[in-house]
């Protein structure tokens, strides 16, 4: 049996914060992963749909520094580069199929939308580069967790398909709380209040999808447009540019139809619908694709449950007690959607894994 002071189920970017900072801290601790990927819910991909160095966000590609301190903070102590959202040009609005699209100058937004040069996936990199490589183990499921007297045993299934015990002291579930509910077994089962409070918290993203069309140039650049848009007609409602710092020149936008909805279209008429309606707003040139990429997080079992296939809200801040009884003592959750503040964002995750990281140097100090 393996054993370490503290489990951290989850290396995206509550996940993988958590563990650094414990590590800097002195306390032994191992990250388990799922995928065999880093980093959650943040995907940054090259044209071909695989993780790159240098790629589309297929997952979050944004932070806003002045609303969200804890990103900007913590973007600077990584040094990293960052650059803003393309808004030079006019944008699209699109109201109704049996009108030709008009062009507006933006009025400017007061919070300027950041990104990241190498895509998001580089705060990824940065955080696990911190923590010593054989204490974040991928492919590694866990499935169950039970008390013992010395605090939890996971139960991990490895990418093999044979299953590991793992004991912790404390264990760090940085992953949506409706997820956990839905995939780990407990054993004593948790407070029904509890579960219902985890199954009840909508998984930010989980119902949606990002479209992205990768071209040579930003041909929309140079006829005055931003590339942003919206629509009421679909099936995309919201779309921008997806230029990398580097160059590489993408539109990407948001389908507004439903999961079960794009599931019956299927993905291939779902993208030439999505080229259709770019041309329409953008000209021939987008018809001309070097590649198109449809990433579908609510088809995505390590991100959605079936309860994620209707409805998109996002979760609100409140202060819900999310781990009672028996457990209390032992289980801390620090998915983003569990922060007081900026929930499903970033900036959330940063927030809900420095307060699990506090609450457990709290307890060691004071045995």
């Amino acid at each position: 049996m393996k054993a370490c002071r503290v489990a951290v189920v989850g290396a995206g970017l509550a996940g993988l914060y958590a563990a650094r900072t414990l590590h800097a801290s002195g306390i032994d601790v191992i990250v388990l992963e799922a995928r065999h990927r880093l980093g959650g819910r943040i995907l940054t991909a090259d044209e071909a749909g695989m993780p790159a160095e240098d790629g589309f966000d297929l997952g979050p590609s944004w932070y806003w520094p002045q609303m969200q301190p804890p990103m900007e903070t913590l973007i600077g102590e990584l040094s990293l580069h960052s650059f803003a959202q393309n808004s030079e040009g006019d944008v699209i609005i699109e109201r109704m199929s049996r009108e030709t699209p008009q062009r507006y100058q933006p009025i400017m937004a007061d919070q300027q939308s950041m990104r990241l040069s190498g895509g998001m996936a580089s705060v990824v990199r940065a955080l696990a580069r911190d923590v010593p490589a054989d204490r974040i183990l991928c492919d590694a499921t866990v499935t169950a967790m039970s008390l013992s007297d010395t605090g939890i045993e996971l139960t991990v299934k490895t990418g093999r398909g044979s299953s590991d015990i793992l004991q912790a002291e404390q264990v760090v579930a940085a992953l949506p709380p409706r997820l956990l509910e839905a995939t780990v077994s407990f054993s004593p089962e948790q407070d029904k209040a509890t579960a219902a409070c985890w199954r009840d918290t909508a998984t930010w993203m989980a119902p949606h999808a990002k479209f992205f069309a990768v071209y040579d140039e930003p041909f929309w650049r140079t006829a005055g447009l931003s590339g942003t848009a919206q629509s009421m007609v679909g099936p995309l409602v919201e779309i921008h540019d997806a230029t990398t710092a580097s160059g590489k020149a993408a539109l990407f936008g948001f389908p507004g139809v439903g999961a079960d909805q794009r599931a019956a279209l299927g993905e291939e008429t779902l993208k030439q619908a999505c080229l259709a309606q770019l041309s329409k707003l953008f000209g021939s040139a987008a018809l001309k694709p070097r590649a198109v990429l449809l990433k579908d997080w609510a088809a995505d079992p390590l991100t959605a449950t079936a309860a994620d296939r209707v409805g998109g809200g996002h979760p609100l801040p409140g202060n819900s007690q999310w781990v009672s009884g028996l457990w209390k003592d032992r289980l801390i959750l620090a998915g983003s959607e569990t922060s007081p503040s900026e929930p499903g964002y970033l900036a959330g995750a940063v927030v809900a894994a420095g307060r699990a990281v506090a609450d457990i140097l709290s307890k060691i100090d004071s045995r």
